[in-house]
């Protein structure tokens, strides 16, 4: 497992997704670290991507999941990279579905786009539906998609994140597990913080430690500030 982690973080470094240095998130926090999901722009990136998230789903969920969804914008080729993984690498021909940032008022119209939600049987066996996300801070963009999917017929499980910060969400709970007792989903993420930090301390990060021998201190002073 270990191997798989720090084989992520490797290749979120290699695309550019993972940087280090001084950044300021959407929240006004000032991080040594950042994560930009809209760095993977070769189809190679994106394809691997997929693979990950396919292998943090099956891990988290098994075959219990019917749809994947993508909540716009940097939710939508995520969704649509996980299930073409999930297909390829274990033979779960899940559909997906995402949202439109503005509803459409000309042909079928609507909000959503893939798999209809509204379609779906509201009686036997619900449609199973896990989130993708790239990475959540305060959780804004799942408390605006929970009403798109909280349909009759429609199970939302749970959220799969590339990378779980560790931060306190609005309150003083970890963002994630404020998802979680709020809404009842299962969370998971591909790698966490503390992933993060051990691979800085590995031998894998001393290129980074060499060219800024104080960023593991600004790290951990960083997660000791806003995490919890």
């Amino acid at each position: 497992m270990e191997n798989l982690k720090y084989g992520f973080i490797e290749f979120m470094l290699s695309a550019g997704a993972l940087r280090f240095g001084d950044f300021t998130t959407k929240s006004g926090r000032k991080t040594p670290y950042f994560i930009n999901t809209g760095a993977y722009v070769k189809a190679s990136q994106i394809r691997k991507l997929g693979e990950f998230y396919a292998h943090a789903i099956q891990s988290a969920f098994g075959s219990d999941v019917d749809n994947l969804f993508g909540p716009a914008y940097k939710g939508i080729p995520l969704a649509v990279t996980a299930s073409i993984a999930l297909d390829a690498l274990y033979k779960q021909d899940v559909t997906y579905t995402f949202n439109r940032k503005e509803p459409k008022d000309h042909g079928e119209g609507g909000t959503l786009v893939g798999y209809n939600y509204a379609s779906h049987p509201a009686s036997g066996k619900p449609c199973r539906v896990v989130i993708i996300e790239d990475v959540t801070t305060a959780g804004t963009s799942i408390r605006e998609s929970m009403p798109l999917i909280s349909l009759p017929g429609i199970k939302p499980l749970g959220l799969v994140v590339s990378v779980d910060r560790m931060e306190r969400g609005k309150g003083d709970r970890p963002a994630l597990r404020e998802i979680e007792e709020d809404y009842g989903l299962k969370t998971t993420a591909i790698v966490t913080l503390l992933d993060i930090l051990g691979f800085l301390e590995s031998g894998a990060g001393d290129r980074f430690l060499t060219l800024d021998p104080g960023l593991l201190e600004r790290m951990k002073a960083y997660r000791k500030e806003y995490g919890t």
